[in-house]
């Protein structure tokens, strides 16, 4: 599975899945209707939509996660980054912070996240 962007419908979906898998079909449909406010019919057509896709798997009324939330929000900030500043990482991020400050912590660990990914 090579396209892991997702509309809002679907990603909603799956952080109910994320939170919660392995989890009945049925348990399932009753958390989407309480989080998300959806009918069974709703649920279950995501159900198949997301196994059709390769997300997650309903096998035997269990529903499995095929592919983690952290690949798939990795897959989808890089989708954005490329889309919406061609690539640069330090135009999202003077475009993020806005003139917003971070404390010293927080510049602290992302100073040591860049030093592990420097080529």
């Amino acid at each position: 599975m090579e396209n892991f962007k997702l509309c809002d419908s679907d990603y909603r979906f799956m952080l109910v899945v994320w939170e919660f898998a392995p989890i009945n079909s049925g348990e399932l449909v009753q958390l989407c209707n309480q989080k998300l406010g959806w009918k069974k019919s709703t649920t279950y057509t995501q159900i198949k939509k997301m196994c059709d896709k390769g997300y997650i798997e309903n096998v035997q009324a269990t529903v499995r996660v095929l592919i983690s939330k952290e690949k798939v929000q990795a897959k989808e900030s890089a989708y954005f980054v490329e889309r919406t500043f061609d690539g640069s990482l330090p135009e999202f991020l003077t475009a993020f912070l806005g003139g917003k400050t971070i404390s010293e912590q927080e510049a602290e660990r992302i100073k040591r996240m860049i030093d592990e990914h420097i080529e």
